[in-house]
């Protein structure tokens, strides 16, 4: 295995991490937008906000992680895929900002027409948002971007970038209702345990639909895609996946939501490994190898001394992260928290 192969299967990696972790933050968003109105929203709005809270901004560390890797490991596939595709990676950028400002400011806002404003962004940039870079993600492995394309909306806008649009929109939905239903139990409210479990089959069950109508647009429209998905490493990963989609299902049916969330990660994990297998030896099928598009080898080396070093320093810190908010330990305290603790009302109630 060559360096640029090592690097290649590292920025998989943190695609796969960012599906997963960021997917779950999406998917939250989702649910937000589709809770409905104020009243009938309320309780799934105040599991939402309490479950994301802690871990929402340290999800995107694995975007930076991948963006890292691409301009420094790979730089003629970050210039071929931004310059070809700047719009809808424009739009999912502008996307991320407004979904952050969104949540973090509709809280502590007072006005009503506030709250709903930024309520609104956080929870349609949470729509747009993974769209967009599914629709990236499928220009690329149809291989309609090369070295040297001209920004078109053919790049982007076709039949696979639409069903890999839409099965991450419906992927990030499945992910954030299963951890919402497993939060909801956590927190004792079980009427919000049914509310997400339900829709984490519902979820499910909209992306085996997809799934299957992709089966008739992928062999045509992805060739090298589809080759590579039904033989060798691809299919075995494509098997995983629908291994732990029935899993998921089972368990959620028999109400194990607990356990759920592990294999509804191994869903999404395997489907995006599954893709950058089944490109092998493509980064861009069918115009760009990960050998000619790497960088110079003493860059290479580099990067994965990096890497090494972030893993030791930061891998740590974020899997005690995680493990404090699955365990409820990064709870926010409440009004009669406060008042325990300073032996009255909180300062500004009277």
């Amino acid at each position: 295995m060559t360096t640029a192969s090592i690097v290649a299967l590292v920025l998989l990696l943190a695609v796969a991490a960012y599906a997963c972790a960021g997917g779950t933050d999406y998917g939250a968003g989702f649910w937000d937008l589709t809770a409905g109105g104020a009243e009938r929203g309320k309780r799934p709005r105040w599991l939402i906000d309490h479950a994301m809270a802690p871990v929402w901004e340290v999800n995107n560390v694995w975007l930076i992680f991948v963006l890292v890797i691409m301009w420094t490991g790979f730089p003629v596939l970050f210039q071929t895929v931004f310059s070809s595709m700047w719009l809808p990676l424009a739009l999912a950028a502008v996307g991320l900002v407004l979904r952050g400002a969104g949540f973090a400011l509709r809280k502590p806002i007072k006005r009503v027409a506030g709250r709903r404003l930024y309520g609104a962004m956080f929870a349609v940039s949470s729509l747009l948002t993974p769209y967009f870079l599914g629709a990236a993600v499928g220009g690329i492995a149809s291989g309609r971007v090369a070295p040297g394309t001209v920004a078109s909306a053919q790049a982007w806008a076709n039949p696979t970038s639409f069903f890999f649009g839409l099965l991450t929109v419906t992927a990030t939905a499945f992910l954030g209702a299963v951890f919402l239903s497993c939060d909801a139990e956590r927190w004792d409210a079980p009427d919000l345990v049914g509310y997400f479990r339900r829709r984490a089959l519902a979820s499910l069950a909209v992306a085996a639909v997809l799934g299957v109508a992709a089966l008739f647009v992928v062999p045509s429209d992805a060739p090298h895609l589809w080759s590579g998905l039904t033989r060798g490493g691809g299919l075995v990963l494509a098997l995983v996946a629908v291994v732990c989609t029935v899993a998921t299902a089972l368990m959620l049916l028999r109400g194990h939501v607990r356990w759920s969330r592990f294999t509804a990660v191994g869903v999404v994990a395997a489907s995006v490994i599954a893709w950058g297998v089944a490109q092998r030896p493509y980064l861009i099928p069918t115009s760009l190898t990960v050998e000619e598009a790497a960088g110079a080898p003493s860059t290479l080396v580099w990067l994965l001394v990096v890497t090494l070093v972030a893993v030791l320093l930061v891998g740590p810190a974020l899997v005690l992260l995680y493990w404090l908010d699955t365990h409820a330990e990064l709870e926010s305290l409440s009004e009669s928290d406060l008042r325990q603790v300073g032996g009255g009302s909180p300062a500004g109630s009277e």
